[in-house]
């Protein structure tokens, strides 16, 4: 069984992980297992380039983020469990008990993170009720995104991202999924606001 289980390693799900990964030294997060779908084929970053994003150098191809994310995520925080190859295909149950089906085998988990983007191909079963047409793309487009309120759903399901009505901006995504990392630490910590600094400072 899995505390929370990311749906999406774009910019927002690797952010979410980061955050949540990042916090195993807490004593309300120590034992909790973070696992995250890695899944990138569709990440509007495989054809982006960086110029305009905080902290990242000029021309960064996002298909490299993407891989160096990974590794990041590996190397600092290695009790997050990465599931690569694999794409949800259905959500199963209610909080605190939920199955996530991907096309290989099915997993329990408490709480899910919804962090893919906003096209209309969007099909995990179980969630279609909730998608809305996006409130902050061009009509043309025909984006999706899923009813929230402030990245909440419904009980143990968050959307981070484009998903959850956001504009498409690397910075917008990443602070999206740290913000839904930030709740998730907070229900951890027995509702006590919670979030995750480093420092140089000792």
């Amino acid at each position: 069984m899995f505390d929370v289980l990311i749906i999406g390693g774009g910019v927002s799900g690797m952010s979410c992980a980061l955050v949540l990964g990042s916090a195993g030294n807490k004593a309300f997060a120590a034992d909790k297992k973070i696992g995250i779908f890695t899944h990138q084929k569709a990440s509007n970053l495989q054809d982006a380039v960086f110029n305009n994003a905080y902290g990242i150098p000029a021309g960064k191809l996002g298909s490299e983020l993407l891989e160096e994310s990974k590794e990041q995520l590996a190397s600092l925080y290695p009790h997050v469990e990465q599931i690569e190859n694999e794409k949800v295909m259905k959500i199963e149950g209610s909080y605190p008990d939920f199955t996530v089906v991907t096309n290989k085998g099915s997993y329990q988990t408490k709480i899910i993170v919804v962090a893919i983007n906003a096209t209309n191909t969007f099909a995990i079963e179980g969630l279609m009720d909730y998608v809305i047409p996006h409130k902050k793309a061009i009509v043309e487009k025909n984006r999706i995104q899923l009813k929230n309120e402030d990245h909440f759903v419904t009980d143990g399901i968050y959307v981070a991202g484009t998903l959850a009505g956001l504009r498409s901006q690397l910075s917008i995504a990443a602070g999206s999924g740290a913000s839904v990392a930030t709740d998730i630490l907070t229900l951890w910590n027995s509702g006590i606001h919670s979030q995750v600094h480093d420092s140089i400072r000792k």
